[in-house]
């Protein structure tokens, strides 16, 4: 679970980084990457099946439109950030399924299915040698 949470919340970071509207410090992305680290660790813990991946699926969907997540609103007020004005350097759509071996996001409704990370599996004799090159190349490498 480590390298997934860890994957959808630099990503978040490297969102709120991005952002044309940002007025936060290094030091206030740091504690943010942090807050939201414990945040999603501590609401996935019961609700992580690696053995089924997609159950749970829907319990660890971080979305952001009309209004924010509560997980990430909850990051942002531990760092003394409201919820709106968080909400306002993210992108008007945001969904992140953070699931076991996988770590997908969507920008918009009809936008694509990005993977953020994905767990290669010792096993890769089902799969063909181009898709395994595809899997290494669009999987982020993450310190520990």
């Amino acid at each position: 679970m480590k390298k997934e949470v860890l994957s959808a919340v630099n990503f978040l970071v490297d969102l709120l980084r991005s952002s044309n509207n940002t007025s936060l410090s290094e030091e206030q992305l740091l504690k943010f990457r942090k807050h939201a680290y414990e945040c999603l660790w501590q609401h996935y813990q019961n609700h992580w099946f690696p053995e089924s991946p997609q159950k749970g699926s829907g319990y660890r969907c971080i979305r952001i439109n009309g209004k924010m997540d509560p997980l990430i609103a909850r990051a942002g007020e531990l760092v003394g950030l409201a919820a709106s004005a968080l909400r306002a350097l993210f992108p008007s759509e945001l969904t992140m399924w953070v699931d076991p071996s996988e770590v997908a996001y969507r920008i918009g409704e009809n936008g694509s299915i990005c993977n953020l990370y994905v767990q290669i599996c010792t096993n890769t004799s089902s799969k063909s040698p181009a898709e395994v090159k595809r899997i290494q190349e669009n999987s982020p490498q993450i310190d520990n």
